[in-house]
């Protein structure tokens, strides 16, 4: 009988076979699942990128073209300061929109007193307001609490005259002036904070040609 499997020849080297290496690469448990496709970036709450701002000690003062123009270390970041700047600028807004809303409604309610208060200037003016007298002492009272509610009056006697705050009910040539000036105040101006709540009325001398 002839053996079919060849015997190697004096001097052929024999290769040794690994037995479990061939099972272990052709079976099923050499299929390696390939793993799940990872990700370089993270998705980020509003409130993460708000609190890494904080961490990062960014001012909120912060312009929020300048930020975006800004060398970026990390495109997170960017976003990050910008975000940032963004929210410190709404909230500027936000403030400065609630002190107006709320000049305007201390404005509607000190209104009605304004009457009072004229009242008040035209008697100090015939002297009725001078000496120690529980009316004085009521008037003191009276412009004390409305100044304290941020009511402000304006228009004085000897100052420029301007457009924006006065309001001139006579106009009198005059050589002492080389500008507009006030010469008599009718009706006192009123200011809340920001808000002009009524213009002076006054007698204006203009320079005489």
């Amino acid at each position: 009988m002839t053996d079919t499997n060849p015997t190697p020849e004096d001097g052929d080297e024999v290769q040794p076979v690994d037995e479990g290496s061939e099972a272990t690469a052709s079976g099923p448990e050499s299929q390696v699942e390939p793993d799940a496709p990872e990700t370089d970036e993270e998705e980020l709450t509003v409130q993460d990128i708000l609190d890494a701002a904080q961490a990062e000690g960014l001012d909120d003062e912060l312009d929020a073209e300048r930020v975006a123009d800004a060398e970026p270390e990390h495109e997170h970041l960017v976003d990050l300061k910008r975000l940032s700047a963004e929210y410190a600028n709404y909230r500027k807004r936000t403030e400065a929109n609630r002190e107006l809303e709320r000049e305007r409604m201390t404005g509607d309610v000190v209104k009605a007193l304004l009457p009072v208060l004229d009242d008040l200037d035209r008697a100090e003016k015939h002297g009725d307001l001078e000496g120690d007298t529980p009316f004085t002492a009521i008037a003191a009272k009276l412009r004390t609490s409305v100044a304290k509610l941020g009511l402000a009056p304006f228009g004085v006697k000897g100052e420029p005259f301007d457009h924006n705050l006065h309001e001139a009910i006579f106009q009198q040539p005059s050589p002492d002036v080389e500008t507009e000036t006030i010469l008599d105040v009718v009706e006192t101006g009123y200011t809340v904070g920001s808000t002009l709540l009524r213009a002076a009325k006054v007698v204006v001398a203009v320079p005489a040609e």
